[in-house]
């Protein structure tokens, strides 16, 4: 019979908080921050090169307002 994810979930947290095994906590630390991925780590380069132009734009005052991007853009929106 497969275990409920929700009481599987409720069981390692149980268990978790009775780890005294600080190896075995870090460990489990490492696991986490390998399974988590960062969505800004699957971007070409021309996506961060473009978000850096826009950043730097931002920084300097060049910027649209809100009407206008929707004008020019409305129709993806």
């Amino acid at each position: 019979m497969e275990m409920n994810i929700q009481n599987a979930k409720i069981e390692l947290i149980q268990w978790l908080t009775t780890l005294e095994d600080g190896d075995l906590i870090q460990k489990i630390i490492e696991l986490r921050r390998s399974e988590t991925k960062d969505w800004s780590d699957e971007l070409s380069d021309p996506e961060k090169k473009s978000i850096e132009l826009g950043l730097s734009d931002a920084d300097n005052g060049k910027l649209k307002p809100n009407s206008e991007a929707k004008k020019i853009y409305g129709k993806w929106l």
